[in-house]
């Protein structure tokens, strides 16, 4: 299927994102950011990179790494250890999630693994089993600052 400069037309039956379809309203676009699509009833197995926003609604099983934005619908079944810019998750995710910017747990998200993020929002009615841990994560290598003492040069 040609998608960018051919003349050639096929027609399709797949839904595209943001065509007659609802959008997470925390998901911002940008002219030209080209979105992915996992739709229900698809299963994946494997290791997921991409670049963009990428929507997860089926099921997947493995690992997912990007610098963007991932966001796992509400029907989702994810077994993955992700890492990534941004996770919005209101499905179901099994496995460590780390986030660069944001992680979002949205009702009815189920999340059983730890999460790592410098930021982390989640609503009532989240089920969340696991540990959080909030830090800079693109500060690697800077020491705490003391807590309490003395600072020794």
């Amino acid at each position: 299927m040609a998608l960018l400069g051919g003349k050639k037309e096929e027609k399709t039956n797949v839904p595209l994102l943001g065509i007659g379809s609802r959008q997470e309203e925390s998901v911002a676009t940008r002219p030209g950011e080209v979105h992915t699509l996992l739709g229900k009833g698809s299963e994946f197995e494997g290791k997921l990179t991409f670049e963009g926003q990428v929507r997860i609604d089926g099921k997947f099983n493995g690992q997912i790494i990007t610098k963007d934005v991932l966001v796992i619908g509400e029907g989702a079944r994810v077994q993955a250890e992700i890492n990534a810019g941004t996770v919005i998750i209101n499905g179901t995710v099994e496995g460590n999630v780390r986030a660069a910017q944001l992680i979002e747990l949205h009702a009815p998200a189920r999340v059983k693994g730890n999460l790592e993020s410098p930021a982390l929002t989640m609503d009532r009615g989240v089920i969340f089993e696991g540990t959080s841990k909030m830090e800079n994560l693109g500060a690697k290598g800077t020491p705490p600052p003391p807590v309490g003492g003395e600072v020794k040069k």
